[in-house]
């Protein structure tokens, strides 16, 4: 049977989601959830909210899908201790280092990859089952057979979204918030600007998707074996909860769906399923109008009767005994059992107590999340006992029922030192090395080989173009994996055509690089893509294999310095960083790619222009308006700088590395990045 998840960004929302039927509910405590505006389960209040779902049969998935710092890392552990004290039965997580970090303390709480893990093909999920995950939430870019092909094979369980919003970028990989004003939504304090006007020339709002209901597919994606179905929607209120929830189970039951009331509820302009079915052109893009504010006030009446009153769904067994000694009430359910005993029975003066007026007491389970499913009575003629007793023996039992029910099971929390298994220093500290320059291009004939760079990065389909550049500058070249990919077999052979040539190492942004580099025995460098903020995360890749990786350009110098562990590492100092990484793409018009080149703009609202590359037609990257230029500041003692090239001219090219190599700064329009801001 599928699970029918569904958000809890509040109390509210909590109460409507179990009352509609929700099987599961994912919800964050105080910190490091990917909805830090939402109302979420902070001080004390998620031992209440996990006791109130175990109560009524759900499941409680708690959030920690954020990026985290090492000066977090104790903060970290409370909030590890407060799930696990809390009983939890699972936990959402982004950030390898906090994966690893649950694994060592609370090892018996099942850790599911979160969507911010951008986790969209087989190898992704299997690194991720290796990694120690049981739950894969897959991306929402993928189609129905996509998702198909990958639970079949990936040996752990798949959780797709089924209803909600969608972002316009692949989870986890976007920094558009980031960098335009300093709010990460990795960090959980997305501010949204793709929803604002950005356009393409020939639309608005071209950063802006409808929101997706697959519901439609509910059988289907249940029938490809699908273990859970996810709302999304943690900053809604309760009315939507209540309607989605309530549309989804109808889906399963194979009932017709209130699409109408679904839509007025909640929508930008209508709902999408291109992602589901693979057609992804311009009717996926809308953004929220008046007439759907109007709708929604249209329908919350009705909605919110959907969840006053309990839902009466657990079921219970009980057993009434009555002896002239004593009268004993027995209430089991699944498996946990509570006796109450009530008054002494007395002699009846008028109509005996007997089985069905005990029955007729006893089954009274309203305004809680009882029903009785079977009655047994054995009763001793001539005895009489109140009703006021038998509903007092009956709401104890209930009582205690639910005491017992929502009480937290045992979990052994294992305590270990906040930076236990991490060698000590700093690799980078004390190596006598000097920082090597690397230079990442996106076309050959932007790379000057007269210039001295210790390390040469390309993308697959251009190092694909000129097999004896690769035979010649094999030994420092290295091969980038598109950042997303959803052919992996065709994606294999093509690398090993490249490997087989010479080419001995690659670089992901992604955890199925990893995966696919280790199967062709390729020497494997993590990208920024990897999303790396701490030490724990860095000793993650290390232990995976890794030769090198990138430290996220989302994280401030002074931090980076402060790193710890042995693995290599570097970063970005030069380039039109990826804002974002998107499958549907945004400048495409309905007469579909047609002659594009691959290379356009989106403009923003103050004129602002903004490049797109797009990937062989399979994914688009969108890139800073201006590049990060960085050459004259003082950097920690680094491994490598990355030089990031992608629009420039060959001129251009060899300017930027000379500026490096000389620590000379730009005079053209630039971008300190978030190295040294305040990031949120």
């Amino acid at each position: 049977m599928v699970e029918v998840l569904a958000p809890a960004g509040g109390w509210e929302q909590l109460v409507a989601a179990a009352r509609c039927g929700a099987d599961a509910v994912y919800l964050g405590a105080g910190g490091f959830n990917a909805r830090q505006s939402a109302e979420n389960f902070g001080e004390g209040r998620l031992s209440k909210a996990v006791s109130y779902c175990h109560v009524r049969g759900l499941k409680t998935h708690v959030t920690v899908n954020t990026l985290v710092m090492d000066p977090e890392l104790p903060m970290l552990d409370d909030t590890i201790n407060e799930i696990a004290h809390a009983g939890a039965d699972a936990v959402i997580i982004q950030d390898l280092g906090v994966a690893a970090r649950f694994r060592r303390r609370v090892p018996d709480i099942p850790r599911h990859a979160s969507t911010q893990m951008t986790i969209h093909n087989l190898d992704g999920a299997k690194m991720a089952a290796d990694l120690g995950f049981s739950r894969v939430v897959l991306a929402r870019e993928l189609t129905l057979k996509e998702i198909e092909y990958i639970t079949a094979r990936c040996g752990i369980e798949t959780e797709v979204f089924i209803h909600g919003a969608l972002c316009m970028c692949a989870s986890g990989q976007c920094y558009l918030s980031s960098m335009l004003g300093g709010r990460s939504g990795n960090r959980g304090c997305c501010a949204q600007p793709c929803r604002l006007d950005f356009n393409n020339g020939e639309r608005g709002h071209a950063l802006s998707l409808k929101d997706m209901s697959h519901i439609k597919y509910a059988r289907a994606l249940a029938e490809a074996g699908v273990t859970s179905f996810k709302i999304e929607g943690r900053m809604k209120r309760p009315e939507y909860v209540a309607a989605a929830v309530t549309a989804v189970r109808a889906a399963l039951a194979g009932e017709p769906v209130d699409e109408e009331t679904l839509r007025a509820v909640f929508s930008r302009s209508g709902f999408t399923d291109g992602y589901m079915t693979g057609r992804r052109d311009e009717t996926m893009f809308g953004y929220r109008e008046k007439e759907d504010v109007a709708a929604t006030q249209g329908v919350l009446g009705k909605l919110a009767g959907l969840y006053r009153s309990e839902r009466q769904s657990v079921p219970v067994d009980m057993k009434f005994e009555m002896t002239p000694e004593d009268a004993v009430l027995t209430v089991n359910c699944e498996g946990e059992s509570v006796s109450v005993a009530g008054d002494k029975p007395q002699g009846a003066l008028n109509r005996p107590t007997d089985a069905e007026a005990a029955k007729k007491c006893l089954e009274k389970t309203g305004g809680t999340p009882y029903f009785v499913r079977s009655f047994e009575a054995k009763v001793a003629p001539g005895l009489m006992l109140s009703a006021s007793s038998l509903n007092g023996m009956r709401r104890e039992a209930l009582d205690s029922l639910t005491r017992l029910r929502g009480r937290p099971g045992d979990v052994n929390i294992i305590e270990i030192p906040t930076y236990d298994a991490i060698p000590e220093g700093r690799y980078s500290t004390d190596s006598g090395k000097n920082t090597e320059i690397w230079g990442r291009f996106d076309r050959i004939l932007q790379i000057p080989w007269d210039f001295s760079l210790d390390k040469v990065i390309l993308p697959v389909n251009e190092a694909e173009k000129s097999p004896d550049l690769v035979e010649k500058h094999g030994e420092m070249l290295i091969i980038e994996l598109p950042a997303l990919s959803f052919d992996g077999v065709e994606l294999e052979k093509r690398l090993a055509a490249l490997r087989d040539r010479g080419a001995g190492k690659i670089m992901c942004d992604n955890l199925y690089g990893v995966e696919l580099g280790r199967r062709l025995g390729m020497e494997v460098y993590g990208g920024p893509g990897l999303n790396v903020m701490n030490t724990w995360a860095l000793s993650e890749l290390g232990r995976l294999g890794l030769a090198a990786a990138t430290v996220s350009f989302e994280l401030g110098m002074n931090k980076i310095a402060a790193l710890g562990g042995a693995l290599p590492r570097g970063i970005v100092a030069y380039g039109r960083l990826p804002l974002m990484r998107f499958r549907a793409c945004p400048v495409r018009g309905k007469g579909g790619c047609g002659k594009c080149g691959g290379r356009r703009e989106l403009t923003d609202r103050r004129g602002v222009k903004f490049p797109i590359i797009c990937q062989e037609r399979r994914y688009g990257t969108l890139l800073n308006s201006v590049p990060l230029h960085i050459a004259e500041k003082r950097l920690p003692k680094l491994d490598f700088l990355t030089l990031s090239f992608t629009v420039e001219t060959p001129e251009e090219v060899k300017t930027v590395i000379d500026q490096y190599k000389n620590g000379a700064p730009s005079l053209a329009p630039r971008t300190g990045g978030l190295y040294f801001r305040q990031l949120m």
